[in-house]
């Protein structure tokens, strides 16, 4: 029986509190530092059964990086829970100087990822954090698209070894996959086979690009999908393979399209075979205050935006 019902709509938080819960049980080594949000990130799920190896470090993001690290190096796992906005860049220094300089055993797994947290507004919306994360050396960098991928990613980051960087999301998204994938970091996934272009995705914009193909298909346009949820370290292989032979490709992120999921691709695509290509996501502004679907439609990042796109790209080809 699978944990989450497909086309469910469940924020990909939610399931990293059920997941931490779990991993609770199964390893006492397993600790959880929260910057006084516990009920936004879901880590109070984990909280409430394991209060002795929870630590509510208060407003104190740097801190928490720095405490994190400290446990890292006495043999425990920390899971390092606040908002992506504060992870990676209120506390970016002690992120790269003290958990990704040692390799320090830490994973960060932050929620209101994008532009999920859409009514938030630009103060709360992480859409330059997978781009400075994937700067970083020694930094595992992934987002995962429903919450079964990141049920698996969550007890995927128990066993994984050095530093990691898990991307959630504050509002719902579809779930898409059920529990018989196989998940593992550095592995994009092929959702559909294509001839005419390739459409790349990750995290909660997997949806998108599922919706977009389907339109496009009954449009007669042959085109491939891949969630490639972890950027770093990309597939490359996987790319290569579905890109070399199409005519068009579309990068689709909740992200600034600079430093992030579309300038990794467009890194291989130049190195290894030269595509035609169009990177969706903000397009170097910050967004505004909104909903978040509304916001996705504004900057053109929905899937009517990214069929466009691709029909598009194939004209002028």
């Amino acid at each position: 029986m699978n944990r989450y019902t497909i086309g469910e709509n469940i924020p990909t938080r939610m399931a990293y509190g059920a997941a931490l819960a779990e991993l609770g049980k199964e390893n006492e080594n397993l600790v959880v530092l929260e910057a006084d949000i516990g009920k936004s990130t879901q880590s109070i799920v984990f909280g409430d059964k394991f209060p002795e190896r929870y630590f509510n470090v208060g407003i104190a993001e740097q801190n928490e990086m720095c405490i994190a690290a400290g446990l890292a190096s006495c043999g425990k796992i920390p899971f390092v829970s606040t908002y992506a906005v504060f992870a990676s860049m209120r506390a970016c220094e002690q992120v790269r100087t003290f958990i990704a300089y040692p390799n320090a055993n830490v994973k960060i797994c932050p929620s209101h990822g994008g532009l999920t947290p859409g009514n938030d507004g630009p103060t709360h919306q992480a859409t330059e954090d997978l781009g400075i994360m994937r700067t970083i050396p020694n930094m595992t960098v992934c987002m995962p698209a429903d919450a079964t991928m990141t049920y698996k990613a969550v007890k995927a980051a128990a066993e994984f070894d050095g530093p990691l960087y898990l991307r959630l999301t504050r509002d719902a998204v579809p779930v898409i996959y059920d529990d018989q994938f196989e998940f593992e970091f550095g592995q994009g996934i092929l959702l559909r086979t294509g001839t005419e272009a390739a459409i790349i995705a990750n995290g909660d914009l997997v949806t998108q690009a599922i919706k977009a193909s389907e339109a496009l298909e009954e449009r007669g346009i042959s085109v491939a999908v891949i969630d490639m949820h972890t950027i770093k370290p990309l597939d490359k292989e996987l790319v290569i393979e579905h890109c070399m032979d199409k005519r068009f490709v579309v990068t689709v992120e909740d992200h600034q399209i600079n430093g992030g999921l579309g300038s990794a691709v467009a890194e291989v695509l130049v190195e290894n075979c030269p595509v035609p290509m169009k990177r969706i996501g903000l397009q170097d502004t910050f967004a505004e205050s909104g909903s978040y679907t509304e916001l996705l439609k504004k900057y053109n990042m929905d899937a009517r935006a990214i069929e466009d796109a691709v029909i598009r790209g194939l004209e002028n080809k």
